[in-house]
């Protein structure tokens, strides 16, 4: 068996603008593990907010042993980008070999198609105004928010697309106060959610404060072990699989937090149908799934996932799984 690690870049159709930056591309690693000539693919894309960068997830991808299987895998990797990377190449390579697709592998029921959030980046109110009525049809929006001025945006938005859902990430841009305030305006304005209104490790208030609405962790949730530092605070959790380290880790969570009361959102950093693919999985039920990255790129893998009004579709076989 070999492992092999490539970086990718696939172009943005438009800037994607958040509270810490800015980016035209998303700059991704995809792994490929080969074994008997079946080839599996992974992709990640690492996030220098929990301290990664291309070329420290490519070392230790480039580090693992040969014949690694997914069990030692997570003893191998903490949970993160190149553990997600391999772990779904392994899962892609051992569906292929057994020539069945990853639902019936993990005993699970065929996956359907999922309505999806579409992100609307953070800018001016005017623009952002504007960003929501060119998209208003769609069913459920997403919007980054994370200033202390953020009350125009709300409303911008809002008169942009006034019959969509709307869900909020302030990218733990808030502060207590900061959302103590905003929180009676996104109930007033239809909000379903806030995500990480707060930094992570900076988030004890929200035990202490009204949460009026439901508020989702984020970044202060990686996988099964986040889950304690939680209680009291937050209402629901968005898995993404970069956090997780991989589909394996996903579906324990996601078991997990259902079985502690926590409601599910599945996200996504931004990047391909390649590392969406695995995520629908765990996004079948959610009560939120957010996994537009494909939608918000002007390029994409061969055989890409299939967006429509019904949602995100289960991905083809060609593309993994």
């Amino acid at each position: 068996m070999s492992i092999t690690v490539t970086p990718q870049a696939f172009r943005l159709a438009e800037a994607f603008v958040i509270s810490r930056g800015a980016r035209t591309e998303a700059k991704v690693l995809t792994a490929l593990i080969e074994r008997g000539g079946i080839v599996g693919r992974g992709e990640c894309v690492p996030y220098a907010r929990y301290g990664e960068s291309m070329e420290s997830v490519t070392a230790q991808i480039e580090a693992l042993p040969v014949g690694i299987s997914r069990t030692e895998l997570q003893e191998a990797l903490p949970a993160g980008a190149a553990r997600n990377a391999v772990d779904c190449a392994l899962w892609d390579l051992e569906a292929k070999a057994a020539g069945k697709r990853i639902w019936t592998l993990l005993d699970l029921p065929a996956p359907i198609a999922m309505i999806t959030a579409y992100t609307l980046s953070l800018g001016e109110p005017e623009a952002m105004q504007m960003a929501a009525a060119k998209h208003a049809h769609r069913p459920l929006l997403k919007i980054k928010l994370g200033t202390p001025d953020d009350m125009a945006r709300l409303e911008a938005v809002r008169r942009g697309a006034p019959k969509s859902r709307i869900i909020v990430d302030a990218n733990e841009g808030w502060s207590a106060e900061v959302y103590s305030e905003l929180a009676p305006h996104m109930v007033r304005l239809g909000v379903d959610l806030v995500e990480q209104p707060m930094p992570a490790g900076a988030d004890d208030m929200l035990g202490e404060i009204a949460r009026p609405l439901p508020v989702c962790a984020d970044e202060s949730c990686h996988d099964r072990a986040s889950l304690p530092a939680l209680k009291g605070k937050y209402d629901m959790v968005n898995i993404k699989l970069d956090k997780t380290g991989g589909l394996t880790e996903a579906l324990a969570l996601r078991t997990a937090a259902l079985a502690e009361g926590y409601g599910l959102m599945v996200g996504c950093m931004v990047g391909s149908s390649l590392a969406m693919a695995p995520a629908v999985l765990v996004a079948q039920g959610a009560a939120v799934v957010d996994l537009d990255g494909p939608l918000l790129l002007a390029e994409d893998r061969a055989d890409p996932l299939a967006y429509d009004v019904d949602g995100v579709h289960p991905p083809a076989a060609a593309l993994w799984g």
